[in-house]
């Protein structure tokens, strides 16, 4: 809880590493992700440094694997599910899986360029088939021809013979050549109106659509493809068709010059056609075994590289001492796992062998340390709120435990509702049940993975959703009578108060709690049901809701100027209790704590009877800052008086917070050097004398006397400038009075979105359920199927995701905003241990794990 509240104390230190041992231990400290390196080498280029060849092996093995993953997505096998966690290879084990994955790459690349080739070749013998089958009736014209088919023609001659082939033409004196082939269905009309303008009508198209879609070889998408026969005229325009042919991508084939030749060349290409397809089953085959094969070491190989191109890249960041043969790495560590950096640090050098050990010495330092605040699977969401609004500076109060209470509760204000409540548990409660399912998990999904990263968030306030539902006493915007009302309407009539007269003539009747009898004392939980028939209902919870919101938003501000007390007294500051924690409250209490203590007053002192006497609030507030009473009955006896003792001490304070911390940093400047360089005034933070006497001691022992240190004390007083701490002060205070009035006024919203949501609820309620429930018809059961399936849509889409994300992000910010800025700076830096379960995957963010 201690490092939840404030974060891990922590240290910086060096670590020596044996050089033979060095890839041992960092290994070691990879696998327990207890430190963050330090870059040691920040001016020398990534290439420059001594490991760079070694990395450049792991990102080509990881080139390989990418290679690898590819093709094995592709054909579709699965990688073998469970926990695998390799340890990272030895140097000397590296070039062993180098091999294994060169072997590997070239041995499927062999086959795919094989199976690829064969596929084309199949392509190309299928397309041939095609055309030798569609073009068939081309020169053999017959009167019924495709409604596809055209033709332009130059040659009148042709029309009166029944049958004309190549041979024919040729006995007729014509120099006639043919070309044949394929393109696509899209490229046809251009083509043809490319060959009319090019050849001057001196050429014969004839097309016809396959029916079949054909695989294009380059995209590997079916596509719808054209057979086509071009009759031309002279040499010169067939090689004018050539290019043309060649400029739109045409596959052409020879065409026979005889129907012998063709039916000859028809069988020869079913029989090659049947021998591809049996060798690229074969092929197949022999390539999923390869992929198998592949596989089942694929993900090993995959983590063992991630590991060892880590260490390396940490290798990177540590010096050589002066002897060159240890290396020097700078690290922050938790105070608490020194002991286990130690053990690891021993293990390492005995698994690599070294005869001397590497060690770990601690060294001080006034560079700020990074914030470490452990968490679990239940507190992490919730910290992830803090940190998306900033990381905490070191040490300093964490929000987080408090918001895992007044977060939920502060949504669950504006977002009161039972059955929503119960449903948005539900959906929780079913994520945590299957927090393990790796379908959950690895889903690519943002917004799934969004819900599911939240659950325990979305599960704490559903169950506060059901509280403050039942508190407001409100289930799809109806009332539950649990315990029964406490109004009676029996009395009114034993009092003889309302007639039947009264019954029949009025529609609203008055229940009056003087009548003995009609109220017989408050609901045991919550507001009583009576009021969900009230015509004034909504009045009534105006008043409710809004000075309820007042009172939880003074609490919750109050609560965040306490905590700041924490900070003060970790830092050493306790001039700020003084300075700035206790004009801070007394400025909040005596302003708008007398307002909550005001209606706490009204509703405790004035009953049924004297109601209508009751004065107004807000009135009183008004008057209490113009100091004016006269003419306004007063709430209590002697009010006047201290309405003016408590704006005097309002209006007294702002001076203090003003001027107070800036004065007195500047008489400490002044009067004493030493006194704020040893005191943590200047953000030296020293848990102990003791470790400030080790730090003069360290710094005699590099070469530096204590006058150096006295110097260099002042030399950082120096530095204190009060027109910036003035200045400072001045926009803190301007921000913290002003902020008092408006970030009450912003707790409002749970006011406003509490009412919002429940007349929501009510209207859906009234237009959609109610018209289902009145038909008293025999199709009224069959009618009320899809009615309740449109209220459960637009219950789940509107009340549930769209009034819940807007009472989330409006908690959000009245955590950040109003109860945050009291105490949290938020500035700080994130502790990055240096582990290989959180090191990112570029196999896993293209999904190719």
């Amino acid at each position: 809880m201690c490092s939840l509240l404030r974060g891990e104390e922590m240290c910086l230190a060096q670590l020596f590493l044996q050089s033979g041992s060095a890839y041992d231990c960092i290994n070691e400290l990879g696998e327990l992700g207890l430190v963050e390196f330090r870059d040691l080498n920040p001016g020398v280029n990534a290439f420059q440094r001594k490991h760079v060849n070694e990395i450049k092996k792991c990102e080509e093995m990881e080139r390989i694997l990418g290679y690898l993953l590819r093709e094995v997505k592709k054909a579709d096998i699965s990688l073998p599910e469970g926990d695998v966690n390799p340890v990272a290879p030895l140097p000397k084990h590296v070039m062993a899986i180098m091999e294994q994955l060169q072997r590997l790459e070239v041995e499927l690349g062999e086959v795919t360029r094989n199976k690829e080739k064969l596929q084309r070749n199949l392509l190309e013998l299928t397309e041939y088939t095609h055309m030798l089958r569609t073009t068939r009736n081309f020169v053999q014209r017959t009167s019924e021809r495709e409604p596809l088919q055209v033709q332009y023609e130059e040659f009148p001659f042709l029309e009166k013979d029944t049958l004309m082939d190549y041979s024919s033409m040729q006995r007729l004196g014509a120099k006639l050549g043919f070309i044949s082939g394929l393109i696509q269905r899209t490229k046809i009309e251009a083509f043809e109106r490319m060959l009319w303008r090019v050849c001057k009508g001196y050429t014969i198209l004839s097309y016809a659509e396959v029916e079949e879609y054909l695989e294009d070889p380059d995209t590997g998408e079916p596509t719808k493809s054209v057979v086509f026969l071009i009759s031309y005229w002279g040499d010169q325009i067939g090689q004018k068709v050539k290019k043309i042919c060649d400029c739109y991508h045409c596959h052409l084939y020879p065409y026979p010059s005889s129907n012998e030749e063709r039916t000859d060349v028809v069988e020869g290409l079913r029989t090659r056609i049947q021998d591809l397809h049996t060798v690229l089953h074969r092929t197949d085959d022999y390539l999923k075994q390869v992929l198998m094969k592949a596989s089942e070491s694929v993900y090993t190989w995959v983590i063992q590289v991630k590991k060892m191109k880590a260490i390396y890249f940490i290798l990177n960041l540590c010096s050589f001492d002066v002897t060159n043969k240890c290396l020097i790495a700078e690290v922050w560590c938790p105070v608490n796992d020194i002991p286990t950096l130690r053990r690891a640090l021993e293990e390492g050098s005995r698994k690599s062998g070294a005869t001397v050990p590497s060690f770990v010495n601690r060294i001080p330092t006034n560079d700020t340390p990074p914030t470490l605040i452990r968490t679990n699977k239940f507190t992490s969401g919730f910290q992830n709120i803090v940190d998306a609004y900033g990381v905490g500076n070191y040490r300093e109060v964490n929000p987080a435990p408090f918001t895992i209470i007044t977060f939920p509760f502060l949504f669950a204000v504006m977002f009161g509702d039972l059955g929503h409540g119960v449903i948005m548990a539900l959906f929780a409660l079913w994520m945590v049940l299957y927090e393990n399912n790796r379908k959950l998990k690895n889903t690519r999904n943002e917004i799934w993975n969004t819900f599911f990263e939240g659950r325990y968030i979305i599960l704490m306030m559903g169950l506060f959703s059901i509280y403050t539902g039942l508190i407001y006493n409100d289930c799809f915007s109806k009332s539950l009578n649990i315990f029964g009302s406490g109004w009676s309407v029996k009395a009114m009539f034993e009092a003889k108060v309302w007639k039947d007269a009264d019954i029949r003539g009025n529609r609203v009747l008055t229940l009056d709690p003087n009548v003995t009898g009609v109220f017989r004392g408050p609901y045991p939980l919550g507001i009583d049901p009576i009021w969900n028939l009230a015509s004034n209902r909504l009045t009534f919870l105006n008043s409710y809701k809004m000075k309820m919101s007042v009172i939880l938003g003074v609490i919750h501000m109050s609560f965040g100027v306490i905590l700041s007390t924490y900070n003060y007294l970790h830092f050493r500051k306790k001039h700020s209790l003084y300075l700035v924690f206790l004009p801070e409250l007394l400025f909040l209490l005596c302003l708008f704590g007398y307002l909550v203590f005001m209606i706490f007053y009204k509703w405790l002192v004035f009953t049924a009877k004297d109601s209508r006497l009751a004065p107004s609030i807000l009135i009183h507030f008004i008057n209490m800052f113009l100091m004016q009473g006269d003419g306004v009955q007063p709430l209590y006896p002697g009010q006047t008086g201290l309405q003016v003792f408590l704006v005097v001490i309002a209006v007294l304070s702002v001076p203090v917070l003003l001027l107070g911390k800036p004065v007195y940093l500047y008489w400490l400047h002044n009067g004493s050097h030493r006194l704020g360089m040893y005191r943590g005034y200047e953000r030296v933070r020293r848990n102990s004398e003791e470790e400030l006497y080790l730090m003069r001691a360290h710094d005699m022992e590099e070469g530096s006397s204590h006058s150096d240190l006295s110097t260099s004390g002042e030399r950082q007083t120096e530095e204190f400038d009060f027109a910036d701490e003035f200045l400072h002060q001045a926009i803190h205070t301007i921000e913290y009075c002003l902020g008092c009035v408006s970030n009450t006024a912003s707790y409002l919203r749970l006011w406003a979105l509490s009412l919002a949501h429940a007349q929501l609820s009510e209207v859906l309620w009234t237009m959609v359920m109610r018209v289902g429930l009145r038909m008293d018809t025999s199709l009224g059961v069959f009618f009320l199927v899809p009615v309740f399936g449109l209220f459960a849509v637009l219950t789940v889409s509107i009340l549930l995701v769209m009034e819940g994300l807007s009472a989330f992000l409006h908690a959000l910010r009245l955590h950040w905003v109003e109860f945050q800025n009291k105490f949290y700076s938020g500035t700080g830096v994130k502790f990055c241990p240096f582990s290989f379960s959180l090191l990112p995957s570029s196999f896993e963010h293209d999904g190719l794990l």
